[in-house]
């Protein structure tokens, strides 16, 4: 094993989880979370700062908001971090809940630079979202990433990406080689659900609406924030007036529900493609298992 991966849906503990296990195994972290990317984008994403103490880790505030970080520059960046980690005798530790992310590096996906195509933008301008969708289906017709079906900006830019690399000539990058073991975390359903309604409870508690109403003054657009997931997404409306306060929490909540049973779903088609996914009932002790199996590799 030279690559430890530690992965789990929303409000899982998988931050605790892979800090205990690099200070344990000499590793150092590497985000796999779409928004931690993002400068400024703190509470919303759940970066928990505090919790990594002097643990080393990567992906974590390495763009500012408005930039359209790709799964090309993640696939990039990861690879860096990872040849990073090893030249300093670590262990590379990848953490996070973004399925894309994940599935792209565990299943090698081969993947090309594509940048913006100004005369592709103005053909599909004008189309409508289900002709748009039509068109990447026929491009993709494995499309998996639903995200990119509801966004009509997600779904144009997935349209570019795929039209480009069916015309690129460039090598596609090359993920390094490395041997996973991957780790995931599981709570039974209610107890889930009560982490993550208590997780918000305490991030409208401490200072989301502020971060948003920041980020915004700052230059970032409303559609900007819609496009950074649901916590941005709910907060902007509310801050726009079309939520009241608690109209947002109720609404973001069942929606963060939503989102992490997507999650799981992910996960669960992961390893139907053959990704072996050990997963630790995180009402126990997850720490001491994880290091356990660990050891047992060694052995």
């Amino acid at each position: 094993m030279n690559l430890l991966v530690v992965l789990g849906p929303t409000a899982s503990g998988k931050t605790h989880l892979a800090v205990q296990a690099a200070r344990q195994l000499n590793g150092e972290i590497i985000s796999a979370d779409s928004r931690q990317v993002y400068r400024g984008l703190d509470i919303g994403s759940g970066k928990d700062l505090d919790e990594y103490g002097t643990t080393p880790y990567h992906l974590i505030d390495v763009v500012a908001p408005g930039y359209e970080f790709s799964l090309f520059d993640f696939a990039k960046a990861f690879s860096q971090a990872f040849s990073e980690i090893q030249g300093h005798g670590h262990l590379p530790i990848l953490a996070g809940g973004t399925g894309l992310y994940l599935d792209a590096v565990l299943r090698g996906y081969e993947l090309v630079n594509v940048s913006e195509n100004r005369a592709l933008r103005r053909e599909l301008e004008p189309l409508t979202m289900e002709a748009l969708q039509v068109r990447l289906k026929a491009l993709r017709p494995e499309q998996h990433n639903t995200s990119n079906l509801e966004d009509r900006s997600r779904l144009i830019r997935a349209i570019e990406i795929a039209e480009g690399e069916k015309q690129a000539e460039a090598q596609p990058l090359c993920l390094p080689q490395f041997t996973p073991q991957i780790f995931g975390l599981r709570w039974p359903r209610e107890l889930l659900r009560k982490r993550i309604t208590r997780r918000l409870r305490e991030r409208l508690d401490h200072g989301l609406i502020e971060e948003v109403a920041a980020l915004h003054a700052a230059g970032v657009s409303w559609e900007t924030l819609d496009y950074y997931g649901l916590e941005y997404r709910f907060v902007a409306r509310h801050l726009q007036g079309q939520l009241n306060r608690n109209d947002l929490f109720q609404k973001l909540n069942s929606a963060i529900h939503q989102f992490a049973k997507r999650q799981e779903t992910w996960f669960r088609r992961m390893e139907r493609q053959g990704i072996a996914i050990h997963w630790l009932n995180a009402e126990d002790d997850p720490v001491a298992e994880l290091l356990a199996a660990c050891q047992e590799l060694k052995g």
